[in-house]
């Protein structure tokens, strides 16, 4: 008999009756029922209940063991009586009644209930992480994110793609975070930097003629937590092909993910492929922002015209100076009362809006509310049809300059999704949002720079450099989403080396600027590069979404708090004076009268 165990906890049944066994595993909950110990052992694969008997010699010992302790069992199986048995358990026919008993470790008490759904603060839960990895939801979450990374690992080797491995230690690049910088010990002065995406490396694996390759790709970024995003570090699915066009991106990519939401989605439809398609354009029209939640039935609108010389000059003055409108519809709302619409003002200025324009439209077709009485028949008659309004419904308003307006409706838009429980819970759906912008307006430095990727093929190649407005120009980037949640940015790379110096000319970096710090790529690309492209789907965001939680480090066995700590490890931590001078590193002064301070 093994020293530890002869089965796991979920595996014994009524066919196991009258053998004996051994298992190991931690107390998850014990009661004393007048003289008879029961205690519920669990191990990673479940949970089976022990029976200690009054006359036992070991049941003092018993008796007074904490949960969570760790203890090593042999006893028999024997049948539950009738009435106890417990049929939510895959255990529940059986019980051990334990003729040894041995403590292999003892737990002091516990700062986290493993035993319980009781809430505990964060801070505590990522203090004392490896406690709150036992508790079943997150146990689950974990053990569900290795599935789904095996899962796509395995679709994406049937498809014939290679695994690589990318260096950590690297250059730094602009990818639209803050790197992570590393002092290098031997090159005093210098610095490494952690990969904020394998993107270069991954192109020049095309380059290398390599043509299909993947990764389960750690990537750092110095950047603020939120509830979808974990400060620090995080993984995607990275991938990137030679000889495609962006369908072809598009058809490989879609089998994965519809395959692997579809085997864990629990029940829930998923989109089937292909996916929608939706342009950028129309999608910061129709949704308000770049990653549309299409399980909120409601699109919005532009109602510029019908404000632009109506009678309200709040709208009209706004438009005269360059601002639209959006229409954001309320359906069968009009009989909400009159704290609804005070409620909805009340969040839109908490957004940052200084109020919310409104109009009813009564079961009658009589418009009512604040601003009705500045539109006439035929106005009113025009909105309606523009915003796609019935009788019974609403309609909200966003004026602002234009991207202002899309950011305030497509907030309304989600919160108007949940406030009036539109969104549809038991599906995933998927797009596609195309067409980018290749280049954007950076009013901070007041110059044109790369919206999105710098490495992207815009449409109509050097033609479309040469002679189109910059800011006109699209490119070949697209994400992919899923119920309003980005799960991927890519595009189809620039790989032509006059073409690649003229896009950063254009941002304003100087061919030797380019050479300096994309200089291996671009030799690279002086040497025969294939036309290629990839996306890297986030595998922490798939996560979330599939275990159906709203926060990222949920899915994440031991994330950072949102201040970028590791309050397990402590982490991050003084360097000592010695490490410092060794990496010829000198604190500013601030810095180090706080550390001296510490470690007086």
């Amino acid at each position: 008999m093994h020293i530890y165990r002869t089965h796991k906890c979920n595996e014994l049944r009524s066919s196991h009756i009258g053998q004996s066994v051994r298992l190991s595993g931690w107390v998850h909950v014990k009661r004393d029922h007048g003289g008879v110990v029961f205690i519920d052992l669990r191990d990673h694969y479940g949970m089976t209940q022990l029976v200690i008997a009054s006359d036992a010699t070991f049941q003092d010992a018993a008796a007074r063991v904490k949960d969570e302790s760790v203890i090593t069992i042999v006893g028999k199986v024997v049948a539950r009586s009738e009435g106890t048995v417990n049929k939510n358990l895959p255990t529940g026919e059986i019980e051990i009644v334990i003729e040894q008993f041995e403590v292999e470790s003892v737990a002091d008490t516990l700062p986290v209930l493993v035993n319980s759904d009781q809430e505990f603060p964060e801070a505590l839960r990522l203090k004392y992480r490896f406690l709150d990895l036992r508790r079943e939801k997150l146990h689950k979450n974990i053990i569900l994110r290795s599935q789904v990374i095996s899962s796509l690992r395995k679709r994406m080797i049937e498809q014939g793609f290679n695994e690589f491995q990318t260096p950590i230690l690297t250059a730094s690049s602009p990818e639209g975070a803050r790197d992570y910088l590393v002092p290098s010990r031997v090159h005093p002065g210098k610095f490494y930097a952690l990969p904020q995406a394998p993107q270069q490396f991954k192109q020049l694996l095309m380059v290398s003629g390599f043509d299909k390759y993947f990764q389960i790709a750690p990537c750092f970024r110095d950047e603020d937590g939120r509830a979808d995003r974990s400060p620090g570090e995080f993984y995607q699915l990275d991938i990137e092909m030679s000889f495609v066009t962006q369908e072809d991106v598009f058809a490989t990519i879609e089998p994965v993910l519809e395959g692997v939401f579809k085997e864990f989605a629990n029940g829930k439809k998923v989109t089937p492929a292909p996916f929608p398609r939706i342009t950028y354009k129309d999608s910061m029209l129709k949704y308000g922002n770049d990653k549309p939640d299409l399980r909120i039935p409601m699109i919005l609108t532009d109602v510029t015209d019908i404000f632009k010389d109506s009678d309200f000059s709040i709208f009209k003055n706004n438009i005269a100076k360059g601002s639209v409108v959006r229409a954001i519809p309320a359906p069968n709302t009009a009989a909400q009362p009159r704290s609804f619409f005070d409620k909805m003002i009340a969040h839109a200025q908490s957004l940052g809006a200084q109020g919310l324009a409104y109009i009813i439209f009564d079961a009658d077709g009589t418009a009512k509310g604040p601003i009705a009485k500045f539109l006439n028949e035929t106005k009113l008659a025009e909105l309606k049809k523009t915003a796609g309004l019935n009788n019974g419904d609403s309609v909200f308003f966003s004026c602002d300059k234009e991207a202002g307006a899309a950011k305030l409706a497509g907030q309304i838009r989600a919160h108007l999704g949940a406030e009036l429980n539109l969104i549809d819970k038991d599906i995933f759906k998927f797009c596609w949002v195309v067409d980018f912008p290749f280049y954007e307006y950076n009013e901070e430095d007041k110059k044109i720079d790369f919206s999105h990727n710098p490495f992207s093929m815009p449409q109509g190649g050097m033609d479309a450099l040469l002679t189109q407005d910059p800011l006109s120009i699209v490119a070949y980037q697209y994400d992919i989403v899923c119920n309003g949640i980005e799960l991927s940015s890519g595009a189809i790379r620039n790989h032509k080396p006059e073409l690649m110096l003229k896009a950063f000319e254009l941002a304003g970096y100087p061919a030797s600027t380019v050479e300096d710090k994309f200089g291996g790529m671009l030799r690279a690309f002086k040497f025969g590069a294939p036309p290629h492209g990839g996306l890297a789907p986030g595998v922490d965001r798939m996560v979330m979404l599939l275990a159906d939680e709203p926060n990222i480090r949920e899915v994440i066995a031991f994330p950072m708090n949102q201040q970028a700590e590791d309050l397990l490890m402590n982490a991050p931590s003084e360097a000592t004076q010695k490490q410092l001078r060794e990496l010829n590193i000198q604190l500013s002064p601030s810095a180090a009268k706080a550390l001296e301070k510490k470690t007086a």
